[in-house]
């Protein structure tokens, strides 16, 4: 049967609202989705995570708050087929698969034997790149009136720390005044797009956070619901986005997933600057995404392979040693002495407090506040200290705070773990998208023919004794570096993207547009205008006319080899300190097709 999914929008978040004062957040759903620590290629974008399985949707949307706001002010909007089941999402998931995934660029370092004291050639250096740039109540139905006229509420419920209605009406202007009607900021000109969805026969999912929560409390949503197609809105999404906004889509199955109705793009190599780890990465995706015939309707794969990349970080989202039944009727002043115990905290000393969940602290909080006059650090680093100080009523017995950590860590982990051990495959995709181009909503689709794409690209510089180098890109494509230099212009070359396809539910691409015989034909001309290859002295030379270049240089997309050029043990004074380096962004070979033309 066919798998597909319809990402209308949770790509990009569906819309944000903001409750009428004045406050400043990211556009859409998810909000600042990039991790911390230091990585190959930025990661701040939004982030969805799909599950496709036969007859079943499960949608995971990242959602984050700029935490100089006031997380009081925003609520969101989903439009979707059917009223879904809502289920507190786990945020170090979503670490862990960006973590995992992620593409990291090496440059190795060889070097040309230079004279009698010359480094040898096969001493070998690496350069990694590091740094380019539920607690659930069961629902209900709502049937009393407003002010506005006729209650468009069919369902209310609760996903941990967020509020959920469901609104439904032929016509967008009784959900247009019930929003209004409470606190809702309605944004002008989404009343057709809106309209549009109605028209489909789609609900209008709000949410926002519950009263008393703020964003230490916010947490991914997941939705699931029995679809084979489903649908978030991209074409709301624009109401709410900014210019080139990066989405980045995670799906899980049991193949490698890839876009339907939208473009897949395989970018230039020659537009990647290798020597300084792909900074220039999401200005070159932004390109080529933008490319003939990819229109802005595009994506390119970042990583497809085993989702076991993920488990090495599934301690981060999931432990056996979790266990919420612990906390209830635990004296108070024992609750961080056991959440260090089943690894939730670490907390010791006179005030050192860390958690290894972005949750722990705020039902800390909920249920153990601060007393006045103390820091959380002080407090529960040495909870029996200031036995005397803590408030009996918000603790109770325990079984609230066991209660909430089960719906907001541990069952949200579990899920977590299940979905990485039931399916094989994980598949990483990026676009870049602006307002004007957010016109069709994505479709994903498996397709079982599609090879893997690992994240992980390795280049080689191959310094020259004259203080030039050549570095090797993966798919064994040489190219000439002047000593000392940025990476090559290659003037006249004006391609982003190598190649834009389209994806079937089954075989090989379907090339729209190859670039690849122009860019070898690059290449060539400007490796011989630099001397490259060497030739013996007296020999003849080959131009650019005089050599096939019908064949395609980027024939093994993923290959990381680190060849290092020729002459190896060749002569004199060598470049020691080796320019930082790229390495491949393997996306330029990977082989994706879409079955359907991009709706218009």
């Amino acid at each position: 049967m066919r798998t597909s999914l319809l990402l209308c929008a949770a790509l990009g978040a569906a819309w944000t609202l903001a409750i009428p004062q004045t406050a400043e957040a990211c556009g859409g759903v998810f909000c600042d989705g990039g991790l911390p620590n230091a990585m190959p290629v930025n990661q701040d974008g939004e982030n969805v995570l799909f599950v496709l399985n036969q007859n079943e949707v499960e949608v995971h949307i990242q959602i984050s708050i700029d935490p100089n706001t006031n997380a009081q002010k925003f609520a969101w909007l989903i439009p979707i087929a059917q009223i879904p089941e809502f289920e507190v999402g786990s945020q170090p998931l979503f670490d862990a698969l960006l973590n995992s995934s992620v593409p990291t660029y090496q440059l190795q370092q060889t070097f040309e034997v230079c004279g009698e004291d010359g480094i040898s050639g096969g001493i070998t250096t690496n350069a990694t790149g590091t740094g380019a740039p539920g607690d659930s109540a069961g629902g209900s139905t709502s049937g009393a009136d407003t002010d506005g006229g006729e209650d468009p509420v069919v369902f209310k419920t609760t996903a941990g720390a967020f509020e959920i209605v469901v609104l439904q009406d032929q016509t967008i202007e009784p959900i247009k005044q019930w929003l209004i009607d409470n606190d809702y900021q309605w944004i002008d000109g989404s009343e057709m797009v809106l309209q549009q969805y109605l028209d489909e026969g789609q609900v209008i999912v709000a949410l926002k956070l519950a009263a008393g929560s703020d964003g230490g409390d916010v947490h991914p949503i997941v939705l699931r619901y029995p679809s084979n197609e489903n649908c978030f809105p991209l074409r709301l999404t624009r109401f709410a986005s900014i210019e080139n906004m990066d989405i980045r889509v995670f799906v899980l199955g049991n193949s490698r997933a890839a876009p339907t109705n939208y473009r897949h793009v395989l970018v230039n190599p020659l537009k990647i600057d290798w020597l300084q780890f792909a900074a220039n990465y999401k200005d070159v995706i932004t390109k080529a995404v933008d490319d003939l015939e990819a229109e802005g309707l595009a994506f390119v794969t970042e990583y497809a392979g085993p989702s076991s990349v993920v488990q090495p970080f599934a301690f981060n989202f999931y432990s056996t040693s979790w266990n919420e039944s612990a906390f209830v009727g635990l004296p108070p002043e024992q609750v961080v002495s056991t959440l260090n115990d089943q690894g939730l905290a670490n907390c010791f000393g006179a005030d050192f407090c860390f958690y290894n969940h972005p949750l722990v602290e705020s039902l800390l909080n909920d249920f153990l506040p601060v007393p006045d006059g103390l820091s959380a650090e002080e407090f529960y680093a040495n909870l029996p200290a200031y036995a005397d100080q803590i408030d009996a009523m918000a603790w109770g017995d325990g079984s609230a705070f066991a209660q909430a950590l089960d719906s907001r860590i541990i069952a949200p982990g579990e899920r977590a773990q299940e979905l990485i051990d039931t399916y094989p495959y994980l598949t990483r995709m990026y676009t870049v998208i602006s307002p004007n181009e957010m016109i069709a909503d994505p479709i994903f689709h498996i397709n079982p023919d599609l090879p893997e794409v690992p994240s992980f690209r390795s280049a080689t510089e191959y310094n020259l004794c004259d203080g030039n180098s050549v570095v090797t890109l993966p798919d064994e494509r040489e190219i000439f570096v002047p000593g000392g230099g940025p990476w090559p212009d290659f003037i006249g070359e004006m391609w982003w993207a190598e190649e834009v396809q389209q994806v079937a539910l089954k075989g090989k691409p379907m090339h729209l547009v190859n670039n690849t015989a122009a860019i070898n034909k690059k290449i060539e001309e400007w490796n011989l205008a630099h001397g490259w290859p060497r030739f013996p002295e007296g020999a003849p030379t080959t131009s650019a006319s005089d050599t096939d270049t019908d064949s395609s240089g980027s024939s093994g997309p993923d290959s990381a080899t680190g060849g290092g050029g020729q002459n190896d043990a060749a002569g004199c004074g060598c470049r020691s300190d080796g320019a930082p380096g790229g390495g491949l962004l393997a996306l330029v070979g990977l082989g994706l097709l879409a079955s359907r033309r991009r709706r218009r």
